[in-house]
């Protein structure tokens, strides 16, 4: 398999080597190139064709929303998740409108870096769960005339095993992914459903069908 070609770009030489840092240990992947701003950007894009994009929104020159609608144009099979200290309905809107796949706040676990990514490359959304339900509800709305909270395929199959009456450890097992990650799914998943315990998880699965009632 080969790995994932990502470009980072941020205008802030520490943030860079940060997430470097963090995208080393997950396997699979390879930063090809960084850039400070927009227009380098585009210039890496051509040189490198990178498969994964990670790009701040506020940078000199040319923002990473503008950057982000170019790639989107000019190379259509880069995957953009979008990496930002803001959450309100504007940027988020904006930046899935321009046609990021993923919308990351810079508060994010390392785990958290993980899922987006791996789900990008799956041909996902991510959204932070930090991100109001409400600025999803809109952004669904927008798009597909509906308020349905769509969840990842990995995410219907930890409610399914909630469903279940599986415990983390035993989710973790099934799927061989680590405890962690299981934890940071489900936190997710609560966020973007708006549900706060397992029963309300277990009717969820049961009203979806992601689950029967006599599981």
């Amino acid at each position: 398999m080969n790995p994932i070609r990502v470009l980072i770009v941020d205008d802030h030489k520490l943030v860079r080597a940060g997430i470097i840092s963090l995208l080393k240990e997950i396997q699979d992947v390879e930063v090809v190139a960084e850039a400070d701003n927009g227009h380098d950007a585009l210039k890496l894009m051509e040189t490198h064709s990178p498969d994964l994009v990670l790009m701040d929104v506020a940078m000199r020159g040319l923002n990473g929303l503008e950057t982000l609608a170019r790639i989107a144009r000019k190379y259509p099979r880069a995957r953009v998740i979008i990496l930002s200290m803001h959450s309100n309905e504007e940027y988020v809107i904006q930046a899935l409108e321009a046609g990021a796949c993923g919308y990351l706040l810079k508060d994010a676990s390392p785990q958290e870096l993980e899922i987006a990514v791996k789900a990008a490359m799956e041909g996902e959304t991510y959204l932070s769960p930090k991100i109001s339900k409400q600025v999803i509800d809109s952004y669904l709305k927008r798009a597909h005339g509906t308020a349905t909270i769509l969840l990842t395929p990995r995410q219907r199959e930890i409610v399914q095993l909630i469903a279940e009456g599986c415990s983390t450890k035993e989710i973790a097992s099934k799927l061989n992914l680590a405890v962690r990650t299981v934890e940071t799914h489900r936190a997710d998943i609560m966020k973007r459903l708006d549900i706060h315990d397992t029963a309300g998880l277990v009717r969820y699965a049961i009203r979806t069908g992601i689950a029967t009632s006599d599981t």
